[in-house]
């Protein structure tokens, strides 16, 4: 994997294998991903959403510990798939990152337990998989607004966004920062030194 520019955020881009019968590649392989992260990636869940172009979905996150991290791949059509710094006290808070994750490329994209995630929907249809490291629980999970302009996420303009009732009505990064709602970077990087002695 490399890394996308925010501690805890990285790429996966794999070998794929084509004949005419069509590919194979290795989307997830553990041992690897234990040694670019220096720690095992327990998965809990794995989740599928299948999207209209123009979707969006996020900015999701969870309370850490113990976090969410996750493991995303879209398996057909195309997403543009964002990850962005909302942990407080971190030296990138508030930046964000993005790459296309699409069924040509077959690019992967984890991001660690207290990073924020959101996607857009690219393709007509887009299906995206992902694992999770611990199980989905609606107490410890909370959202950013995605349109948020103090984050500013680059969504493509010719693409008419499409939002959840949950994630339209998200509260922006100050309002979700003055609530108490965000991670401390702090303990977010004890929580990932825990997982790596463990």
């Amino acid at each position: 994997m490399e890394p996308l520019g925010i501690d805890g955020a990285w790429v996966f881009t794999p070998k794929i294998y084509r004949d005419e019968r069509g590919a194979f590649l290795e989307c997830f392989r553990g041992a690897e991903v234990t040694d670019d992260l220096g720690h095992v990636m327990k998965v809990a869940q794995a989740n599928c959403s299948v999207s209209r172009r123009g979707v969006v979905r996020g900015i999701h996150f969870a309370d850490v510990p113990p976090g969410q991290a996750k493991y995303v791949t879209c398996v057909s059509g195309a997403i543009l798939d964002a990850v962005v710094d909302l942990r407080v006290g971190s030296p990138t808070f508030a930046r964000w990152a993005a790459v296309q994750l699409d069924d040509e490329s077959r690019r992967a994209l984890y991001l660690a337990e207290g990073l924020g995630h959101a996607f857009m929907a690219l393709t007509e249809l887009a299906t995206v998989m992902y694992l999770c490291s611990t199980s989905y629980s609606p107490t410890r999970e909370h959202g950013v607004h995605p349109l948020d302009r103090a984050i500013g996420i680059d969504w493509p303009a010719d693409v008419e966004v499409l939002l959840s009732d949950k994630d339209a009505a998200a509260p922006s990064l100050d309002q979700a920062s003055r609530a108490g709602l965000l991670p401390d970077y702090g303990e977010c990087r004890s929580f990932a030194a825990r997982l790596k002695n463990a």
